[in-house]
């Protein structure tokens, strides 16, 4: 599948090896934009809306496997073969699964705030209930949707983070779909080791890679990881804290 993109060449041709960016569930090209912005300049940048968000095709089926694909078959359609990726959560598996569908292609990857692990916990229950109520309620104005949203969810940033994908009357991304298919989101299938340095970076404040199983999924299947941590940073770290974000990837990619 052709996924909708966005690519950023630097002004001065560097040589360097592309770099595509991954957001994560019920985001958008846009969400990694700090991170983009600070790589204009050195790196050719592709950032994409993976399928069922943003301006990409709408489809039933979804699980790593096909998203991963989806990545592959942009690329290929933009002529490149080498690249390395930087992906958040959901992104974040993508990317990993990419060290199983294009090894030798793929050259650097870095992993925010997500380990290559089934996650059983239900982050998300919420956030779905509200989606559709919103989708139920037929509006179009941004200050409905908001007044809705409010009855489900009580931290003001993620009602706002996912307004962004509000437009017209209707959410981009496919709410349906989603749901259905959230199982397939938290899952996940152990990938061959990959001995390429991998970089992992945590909030400190997040659950995400906070407990000594997730820990030994980094280490068992990217054998040659570093992991760092962003103190007073959550799940949103590169929103937070995107400075020192940044200034990880940048002491990491070549």
């Amino acid at each position: 599948m052709l996924l909708n993109y966005q690519l950023h060449q630097p002004p001065h041709d560097q040589q360097k090896t592309p770099l595509v960016l991954i957001h994560g569930l019920f985001g958008s090209l846009s969400n990694l934009g700090v991170i983009a912005r600070a790589l204009y300049e050195k790196y050719p940048v592709i950032q994409v809306d993976v399928r069922n968000h943003g301006q990409s095709p709408h489809t039933d089926e979804m699980n790593y496997a096909v998203m991963a694909q989806d990545i592959l078959d942009t690329l290929d359609h933009l002529n490149i073969q080498q690249f390395s990726v930087i992906g958040h959560s959901m992104g974040g598996k993508i990317s990993m699964k990419l060290t199983e569908l294009a090894p030798e292609r793929l050259q650097q990857l870095v992993i925010l705030d997500i380990a290559p692990f089934g996650y059983q916990e239900n982050h998300h229950d919420q956030i779905f209930k509200a989606l559709f109520a919103v989708k139920d309620a037929h509006i179009n104005s941004r200050k409905e949707a908001t007044e809705i949203m409010r009855n489900y969810l009580q931290e003001e940033m993620v009602i706002q983070f996912l307004l962004k994908s509000w437009s017209k009357g209707q959410w981009l991304f496919n709410v349906d779909a989603l749901s259905v298919h959230y199982d397939d989101i938290l899952s996940w299938t152990d990938v061959s080791p990959w001995g390429k340095p991998t970089l992992f970076i945590r909030g400190a404040k997040s659950p995400y890679i906070a407990k000594d199983n997730y820990l030994n999924a980094i280490h068992s299947q990217f054998i040659n990881a570093e992991i760092q941590t962003v103190d007073n940073a959550g799940h949103w770290l590169h929103a937070e804290k995107p400075e020192q974000v940044f200034s990880y990837i940048q002491n990491y990619l070549n």
